[in-house]
């Protein structure tokens, strides 16, 4: 229908309009303040006074904040997830080489800020690529990841985990000297030893070498991880002269 110019027509409601009744209809159902009472607080205005283009501006608003709200949400979100998968082995539940050598640097300031001790144990895998020539690279990854997961159960909370390279493997004790090292290194060698991977019905048996080093104030995490791979590296001289 068409209207005269003389005659005034009922004008039609925005959506921010609509909104707005919604918004004072289920707030005055709960016998609770106007929603835009806190903006005319803000504003110093009372809110008797808000204009219908001043209140469809303010809940235009109030939409806009409530979107960027949820954006900002879901933004740290995808960012929790980025980080997460930056600082995660690609094929283990396990930190990488990176975010590892990070955590490495922090326990070592940690120890010179204090005073407090911690430790590094390094482990290397023994004869992998012997089990990948003869079950396969799968038998070869359940062997990793079995190996991982016992590591991972038999260490604290606020211990690190980590894979430092393809059979080679790092874990970052806390509160813990030299000798508090080599005891859980030993008690985590045990674990090992007891636990082979189970694969196919085949039980394959897992075979490493491992050193301790006490970390120390002043340390760079290259001389902490040389350290401990010589540690390493001299356990697994002793196990070879020990099979001659």
């Amino acid at each position: 229908m068409k209207v005269e110019r003389n005659s005034p027509s009922r004008p039609t409601r925005s959506v921010a309009q609509a909104a707005y009744a919604r918004r004072v209809e289920a707030t005055d159902s709960l016998g609770g303040a106007d929603s835009l009472a806190p903006a005319a607080s803000v504003l110093g205005i009372p809110e008797a006074e808000f204009t219908p283009k001043v209140r469809d501006a303010i809940m235009g608003l109030m939409s806009e904040v409530d979107s960027l709200r949820r954006e900002l949400s879901q933004t740290r979100d995808r960012l929790d997830e980025v980080e997460k998968t930056a600082d995660q082995d690609g094929m283990l539940p396990l930190l990488n080489r990176r975010a590892f050598v990070r955590e490495l640097t922090r326990y070592i300031a940690f120890t010179g800020r204090y005073n407090t001790p911690a430790s590094l144990i390094y482990f290397d895998l023994n004869h992998l690529k012997r089990t990948n020539d003869t079950h396969g690279h799968a038998a070869g990854d359940a062997v990793l990841s079995h190996f991982a997961d016992v590591l991972q159960a038999h260490v604290r909370d606020s211990d690190c985990v980590g894979r430092l390279g393809g059979d080679e493997f790092g874990v970052l004790l806390s509160h813990a000297n030299q000798e508090q090292a080599l005891k859980k290194a030993d008690i985590l060698a045990a674990a090992l030893e007891n636990s082979p991977t189970n694969w196919n019905g085949h039980a394959i048996p897992i075979s490493f070498a491992y050193g301790a080093f006490e970390l120390k104030a002043g340390d760079n995490p290259d001389t902490a991880m040389a350290r401990a791979d010589q540690a390493m590296y001299a356990q697994k001289k002793s196990q070879r002269a020990a099979a001659e």
